[in-house]
């Protein structure tokens, strides 16, 4: 019977961890200029362990990301897929939930990175989206807007550190 409940806590434990996650993306991508284009970067993501479904906008070059509940998101691997194939991010807006997700000083963690966030004036609860500001997920007019004319890299021991508008 110990047993039994052991096992009924771990589930319980594990389902409230998975809450807090990214859950989707959306990723618009400059300089595709032909479906062939949009299609080979749309193969190149979905590749990615984390990525559970991509569904394209050809006319605005946007992509609907859906996260795998289980395996963290790394936002530099989308990135580097996108500059492979020769292109670049103009934007990556992502859902979070807050849920069971301690936020202190503007910050929380998840996963092996570091997020900071650059404008939140309430506490974050359940989904909410956050478009990453740093160099390769945004223009630089917008870096340069939320972090400054030298954005400062906080180097931590866990991983990078992306910067979020909401």
């Amino acid at each position: 019977m110990k047993t039994f409940k052991i096992s009924i806590l771990l589930f319980i434990a594990t389902i409230t961890a998975a809450k807090a996650q990214f859950t989707k993306a959306e990723l618009q991508v400059s300089g595709l200029t032909c479906s062939l284009c949009a299609r080979t970067t749309e193969k190149s993501l979905k590749a990615l362990p984390f990525v559970s479904e991509i569904k394209p906008d050809l006319i605005r070059n946007v992509y609907f990301i859906t996260f795998k509940n289980d395996v963290p998101v790394d936002f530099e691997q989308i990135s580097k897929k996108v500059r492979s194939s020769g292109f670049s991010v103009n934007y990556l807006k992502t859902t979070f939930n807050f849920d069971n997700t301690t936020v202190a000083d503007n910050a929380f963690t998840y996963g092996a990175n570091n997020y900071k966030l650059l404008n939140a004036d309430k506490p974050l609860t359940g989904p909410v989206v956050l478009t990453i500001v740093d160099q390769g997920f945004a223009p630089k007019s917008i870096t340069k807007k939320h972090l400054g004319k030298n954005p400062e890299e906080v180097p931590t021991a866990t991983g990078r550190t992306y910067h979020l508008a909401i």
